[in-house]
């Protein structure tokens, strides 16, 4: 295991910043862990990922999966979890489509929205009240999509240049998946920026309003809590602008070279998951019956 304690800033007269050790994660209370990058590649689990959920589950810690992915509901999220053999209920997904749809139904209750995104944003939408509309709607909310096209794309700026607000869930501009880096939502939505000359107002990880619903989820407070994520600029930010001790694996986009392009750094950085496993860490046990179910 390697692990990285946050190092002083290198500018003479600065404040030093204080040292975390992996004891302080474990003893955290709860936690907050990002999915892309940290748990998964696509669809590969990454090395130790189940010795280490059924070890929040033994530590009776509380957590939950915190995503800027739009792509998939709860129920889908779960589902794609035990086909890589963890079963989690629902009610441990939080995503930037449920933050986006949170907000829209604040700002205009029962509004109109043309969409850009997967069915986890749609089913979001609908069941925060809102209808679809392609002709002059009230939002264009831009989310993760493997089907984006001219069509839409002209649509979407049409609608923007016609009074629509734009809204995108969330400000990951690419994603580690099966094969190496895919766009994301932040791509996606720089066109419609461009040629409107309108910036979108972006959900997710680092808004706070995603790190507050988080909080709320596990009933926890910020001390005794921690994020883990693979990414400066979205998991690292947002858990530093929540006061949350915050946890860097380079197992999914930041790579450790980059550590120096960011004026801000990790409470700790590991290179995955399992480097919080206490050692000596034990075999997992073999689970009969089909997947292990975590409560």
């Amino acid at each position: 295991m390697q692990e990285l304690a946050m190092q002083p800033p290198r500018e003479s007269g600065a404040l030093s910043p204080p040292i975390y050790s992996v004891a302080t994660i474990r003893a955290k209370e709860a936690f907050i862990i990002d999915m892309d990058g940290v748990i998964y590649h696509g669809n590969q689990l990454l090395p130790r990922v189940s010795e280490f959920l059924r070890w929040l589950v033994k530590e009776e810690k509380r957590f939950v999966f915190l995503t800027n992915s739009s792509e998939r509901s709860p129920k889908e999220l779960s589902q794609k979890m035990k086909r890589l053999g963890i079963t989690v209920g629902e009610d441990h997904f939080y995503t930037s489509a449920l933050s986006t749809a949170g907000f829209l139904a604040s700002q205009k209750p029962g509004g109109t929205c043309f969409v850009i995104g997967e069915a986890g944003l749609t089913q979001a939408l609908y069941a925060a009240g809102f209808s679809m509309n392609e002709v002059d709607p009230d939002f264009v909310v831009v989310g993760d999509t493997r089907s984006f096209g001219y069509e839409k794309l002209v649509r979407a700026i049409q609608a923007v240049k016609k009074g629509a607000k734009l809204i995108c869930t969330n400000p990951d501009i690419s994603m580690v998946g099966e094969g190496g880096m895919h766009p994301a939502t932040g791509a996606l939505v720089a066109p419609i920026e461009l040629v409107t000359g309108k910036k979108a107002y972006t959900l997710g990880k680092p808004n706070p309003l995603m790190m507050r619903q988080a909080l709320k989820m596990l009933k926890a407070r910020r001390e005794d809590t921690v994020i883990i994520g693979d990414r400066m600029d979205t998991d690292i930010i947002a858990g530093i602008e929540s006061e949350i001790t915050t946890c860097l694996v380079l197992s999914g986009v930041t790579s450790r070279e980059e550590l120096d392009q960011f004026a801000y750094q990790p409470s700790i950085i590991l290179d995955g998951i399992a480097d919080i496993l206490p050692p000596p860490s034990r075999p997992a046990s073999p689970v009969r019956g089909g997947p292990q179910t975590l409560k």
